[in-house]
């Protein structure tokens, strides 16, 4: 009796196991990714960096003829940082997931329109959307910002 049935089985299985292992991500990591405003004026990659959370500006129109990658923080309120490029930027930071809430919290997010820091923290809804908070030390302080998951990023202006 031969073990070539047995051998393909277990290669078969082995090869399933790898599989899974391979698109399973943990809860924690479902914040990472490319997301796009409900605005559909700002797309951010969401990355894990050592234990926390961070996004960057991948792309966004700020609705005149300037180019993207002409727009400087100019309202950042430390002057060394004002010629910084908007593009590329990192403007979250620090979030922590807590799997008791199957949240993110304690990030700080940058609103370079108004050169200020605010408290943030996140979650995905039931309907996939990532909602962000930024707020001035309580959460009832504050605004959200919606987001859905893209795979594209439109063409760079």
């Amino acid at each position: 009796m031969s073990n070539k049935p047995f051998v393909k089985f277990g290669l078969l299985i082995l090869l399933i196991l790898i599989s899974v292992a391979a698109y399973t991500q943990a809860p924690a990591d479902d914040i990472c990714g490319r997301w796009q405003s409900e605005e559909k004026n700002l797309i951010v990659d969401v990355y894990k960096q050592g234990d926390n959370y961070q996004a960057k500006i991948i792309w966004f129109n700020a609705g005149n003829d300037k180019l993207m990658h002409e727009w400087i923080d100019k309202n950042n309120p430390n002057k060394a940082l004002q010629t910084r490029k908007i593009l590329g930027m990192n403007v979250l930071s620090g979030l922590v997931y807590e799997p008791s809430s199957n949240s993110w919290e304690d990030g700080m997010i940058y609103d370079a329109k108004h050169g200020k820091d605010w408290n943030a923290s996140a979650y995905i809804d039931k309907s996939g959307l990532l909602k962000v908070k930024g707020y001035w030390h309580f959460k009832i302080f504050g605004r959200t910002m919606t987001f859905a998951r893209v795979c594209t990023t439109p063409e760079l202006k």
